[in-house]
């Protein structure tokens, strides 16, 4: 799918889903701004734009169209025999995380920024790309006035669109403390597992997006705009932020799979330590029992006719002044 929508420089829609064949004029058109969305488009289309319209290097075209699993940003300036104008090739990741699942899901969004284009490429629908689509359309606030602010929109919705996960996550992490101190069982630290293994994988996601946005937050490239730079560090600094929190989340959950493990062993020790009472409240039965119950002819003991009510008092005696003994020292 190819959605396009030309603006004026001061943020209203001129024109949308737009002729293929009157890009390039838009392009040549100084008063407008192009911005093509390509949502899972089809090989035919991806060229058409990419390569027929656009003329960008092959290399940005092979890496927006493969899956690249880590953040990137790079500056493309033409040679005397490229086509193209300078632009800006940027991946970046948003994510989602299901708590049915348990595991975040992360969706790949590619930048082509020019003065006086944006071309953006997923290949799935993505939220933030809906919600800048939307509010440029409106033109209340005019968001649209150029490339490099609607690349901010654009980074600034993604970054805001991670804190409904991270809360997700953080109900999770809440739930998994409860359980680890109150019902400790395989299961839970199955989930404890799991759960820090999806924020790791979380951390591995926005450590390369803050390198990232850091050189857009540091003002490194031409084609953004010296005032909007205070806005694209705005947007580094909640990335930041989100990637503190990860950590804190990372350390909780260090600290519940310790609680879990002291609890486990408190259980075993608890098993162990009753266990242990029983055979020593039983040992005087089994001393008495054993030795009276060597019925040899030549035990004088066994002569009495009150031998056995005295050995059964004497049992009875001893066994419960031993759990009187283990009672007063508070064993059980």
């Amino acid at each position: 799918m190819i959605r396009s929508f030309a603006f004026t420089t001061q943020g209203r829609l001129h024109s949308k889903d737009l002729d293929m064949f009157l890009m390039p004029t838009l392009l040549a058109d100084t008063n407008l701004f192009l911005w093509v969305d390509l949502e899972n488009p089809s090989s035919e289309e991806a060229k058409m734009v990419l390569e027929d319209i656009f003329h960008f290097h092959p290399l940005s075209v092979e890496d927006c169209v493969m899956v690249t699993p880590s953040p990137k940003v790079e500056e493309y300036e033409p040679k005397h025999e490229d086509k193209f104008v300078p632009y800006l090739f940027m991946v970046i990741h948003a994510v989602d995380y299901n708590r049915k699942d348990g595991v975040f899901a992360t969706k790949e969004l590619n930048f082509f920024l020019g003065k006086n284009f944006l071309v953006t490429y997923h290949d799935v629908p993505m939220r933030s790309v809906s919600e800048v689509e939307e509010r440029s359309q409106k033109g209340t606030i005019h968001i649209a006035r150029a490339p490099d602010r609607v690349a901010h929109n654009l980074l600034d919705t993604l970054v805001e669109n991670y804190k409904p996960a991270l809360e997700e996550l953080s109900v999770e992490i809440a739930e998994l403390e409860q359980q680890a101190l109150q019902h400790p069982t395989q299961k839970t630290l199955n989930k404890i597992i799991e759960v820090k293994k999806e924020v790791l994988h979380l951390k591995q996601i926005i450590s390369p997006q803050r390198d990232v946005l850091k050189r857009f937050a540091d003002g490194e490239f031409k084609l953004i705009r010296p005032h909007l730079v205070p806005y694209y560090r705005d947007v580094y600094d909640s990335i930041n932020h989100i990637g503190e929190r990860a950590q804190s989340y990372l350390d909780a959950l260090t600290g519940i799979l310790q609680v879990y493990l002291n609890m486990s062993s408190n259980q075993t020790g608890e098993v162990v330590k009753f266990l242990t009472l029983i055979t020593v409240i039983t040992t005087p039965v089994m001393i008495l029992g054993t030795w009276y119950g060597m019925n040899f002819d030549h035990m004088p003991e066994l002569k009495p006719a009150a031998a056995y009510p005295v050995v059964i008092a004497l049992t009875l005696v001893s066994t419960g002044l031993t759990y009187w003994y283990f009672k007063r020292k508070k064993w059980f």
